[in-house]
């Protein structure tokens, strides 16, 4: 059996959400020291000092090291700070956040190795996933405010060379992502992000920079950017008849040779993509976590940045099927958190650049303190944003806590349904499927969400609901709804009836997230956990009547999951009757700023339970 695995830190985005401290690799809070500064951390993963980078750089004209920066999965962390908690952020494992921290490491790489030496990239995931992206993108909308995006903003203040779109850039739309590619001063690359029935790309899909390297002569660096086909998924409403997304190993086949044909010193991919080689979604979508896959397949390749993952991966080294050589790999786990740092030594020869020794690490924003210009920068949009997420909303007449809510039906997730389940009615009300039953379905997102007896703010409904989905309804069966709840039951490990009451280690069995362990109210069930999988739901009734095969329900569902996400079966071809692009955060604080008050003895229903052969388990 599994153990107890923690819940997530909040954010608002659906990628991995990285676990505790022992799942975290790279220099900790623990290992720094009071004067450690970006230099020394370095030297502590294996990087070389200033002192050897001259010697490496001053070796004669045949000889150089250039390094390149990268970053990913920012996901709209500008600076050190949790707009949930309302304080810096912190976790176990002395991690901190924010591009103005990474600012701070870039200066200080860049004043070691010299900035004509250095580049820095993004592999994507940028503009969501915080209340600060949220916020200029739906509540104060900087496409009509004519504000520069906080993001963008930083990026150019460091100076970034070129960033790729990760699968959350087009959360909030192609006329926002747009608007932000338009204020960035770098260029932002997708290169298999194609019009609709072309293989024409619909962004930039390459750069090539001259580096001039004092007393060498010039380098010409190549980069390539891709971005991640489940976009096509995750996605749809925003994409659908717009952009294709084309599998990440062909586009780099594609445009690789073209790249080199160009001449460049030395290729580099920019790839919103983990390397594991598996996906999350089934069907004749391209692989999600292809980034290896690149460096094996695809021929003239010598580094390669990636993320989506958001794990900490300080150096990998991937041997190139075709040619026998190696591809150095870094992924800088997420929200500023870590930089990667590639060291590439090229020499001349036969009047060209060769790339004669690679290497990667990555280093520890903790390390370093916030870059004070970078903090100014944004200060005014930050401050909006925490005044926001600070505003009442409503009076809950007790505390709410989405703690157990993994295994039992808790009145906070039963809030959510109610929301979902009241707005369909609302929308479906004079029309054919009027008459229908309503139930809906809702994930806990995090299991360290709560609302206090008193006063509710958005804060504490953004911490409930940390995505960025809107809402949509479909009509399933009672045989669809049944094969639903099944697959949503595999999130449970098989356990014997007489075995020790211990939920928190019967859950995520498959290594399932907690948010693709759906719910769904207005029907009652059991979950049998000692029962194998596929035979777990029992007493499945709607209104005291058992629910038959073919008897219809209207579904409240976010669109993450009616689009694919998780693989849930029947609900990407259900026929739709309501997709009116309500974000359901914001649908929840709307419908708790009308009633000013929340009480779980008015909504609060146990329709679903845990047992063991027929027995509750609580």
């Amino acid at each position: 059996m599994k153990n107890s695995r923690p819940g997530p830190t909040p954010r608002w985005c659906s990628c991995r959400i990285p676990d505790d401290a022992e799942q975290r690799r790279g220099v900790s809070r623990r290992q720094v020291l009071g004067g450690l500064t970006a230099t020394s951390a370095l030297a502590l993963a294996g990087w070389p000092g200033a002192a050897e980078a001259a010697t490496a750089g001053k070796g004669g004209k045949d000889s150089v090291t250039i390094t390149i920066m990268g970053t990913s999965d920012i996901h709209s962390h500008a600076v050190d700070w949790d707009y949930y908690k309302d304080a810096a952020y912190s976790d176990s494992a002395g991690n901190v956040v924010g591009l103005a921290r990474v600012s701070s490491l870039v200066n200080q790489i860049r004043k070691d190795r010299g900035r004509d030496h250095t580049l820095l990239f993004d592999a994507g995931d940028t503009i969501q996933g915080t209340p600060l992206g949220f916020y200029y993108a739906t509540v104060e909308p900087f496409t009509e405010t004519g504000q520069t995006h906080p993001m963008a903003l930083q990026m150019n203040a460091i100076g970034f060379d070129a960033v790729a779109l990760g699968n959350h850039e087009f959360n909030y739309g192609l006329p926002l992502l747009d608007a932000w590619i338009e204020q960035m001063h770098a260029p932002v690359l997708a290169a298999n992000a194609v019009h609709a029935g072309t293989d024409r790309p619909a962004y930039r899909p390459y750069i090539i920079k001259k580096m001039h390297v004092h007393g060498h002569p010039p380098i010409r660096v190549g980069l390539l950017g891709l971005t991640n086909p489940g976009v096509a998924i995750w996605d749809k409403a925003n994409v659908s008849g717009k952009l294709d997304f084309l599998d990440l190993v062909e586009t780099a086949k594609r445009w690789v040779p073209k790249i080199r044909a160009e001449g460049v010193d030395v290729m580099v991919v920019s790839a919103h993509a983990g390397d594991s080689g598996l996906s999350s979604y089934t069907g004749d979508i391209p692989v999600e976590n292809a980034a290896a896959m690149v460096a094996e397949e695809v021929p003239g390749i010598d580094a390669i940045l990636f993320g989506h993952a958001h794990l900490e991966i300080s150096e990998r080294f991937v041997t190139n099927k075709a040619t026998g050589e190696t591809v150095v790999m870094s992924e800088p786990m997420c929200w500023g958190e870590r930089l990667s740092v590639f060291d590439l030594t090229l020499t001349r020869d036969r009047g060209r650049w060769k790339v004669a020794g690679k290497s990667a690490t990555t280093v520890n924003t903790n390390t370093v303190q916030e870059d004070p210009k970078l903090v100014a920068l944004v200060k005014k949009q930050h401050d909006a944003v925490v005044a926001y997420v600070n505003q009442d909303v409503a009076t809950s007449t007790e505390a709410m806590s989405a703690a157990e809510s993994c295994w039992k039906d808790t009145a906070i997730l039963d809030y959510v349904n109610l929301v979902q389940t009241e707005t369909v009615k609302k929308a479906i009300a004079g029309t054919a499927n009027e008459s229908l039953p309503v139930i809906s379905i809702a994930a806990p997102f995090n299991r360290a969400a709560t609302f206090p007896a008193g006063k509710v703010t958005v804060k504490d409904i953004a911490g409930l609901y940390i995505y960025d989905n809107t809402l949509l309804a479909s009509i399933l069966t009672g045989a669809q709804i049944k094969a639903y709840l099944e697959y949503s039951a595999r999130y449970y490990e098989q356990v014997a009836a007489d075995a020790p009451v211990d939920p928190a280690s019967w859950t995520n069995a498959h290594d399932l997230p907690d948010y693709n362990y759906d719910q769904m109210s207005g029907v009652t069930y059991d979950v049998d956990i000692a029962k194998p999988e596929g035979s777990r739901i029992t007493g499945l009734a709607y209104d005291g009547t058992p629910v038959t095969d073919d008897q219809k329900f209207v579904v409240a569902v976010n669109n993450y999951r009616q689009s694919g996400g998780g693989g849930f079966p029947g609900i990407t071809t259900a026929p739709v009757v309501y997709n009116a692009q309500v974000a359901i955060r914001e649908a929840i604080v709307a419908y708790a700023s009308a009633a000013k008050t929340i009480d779980p003895a008015t909504f609060h229903v146990e329709n679903w339970k845990l047992v063991r052969d027929g027995a509750p388990v609580f």
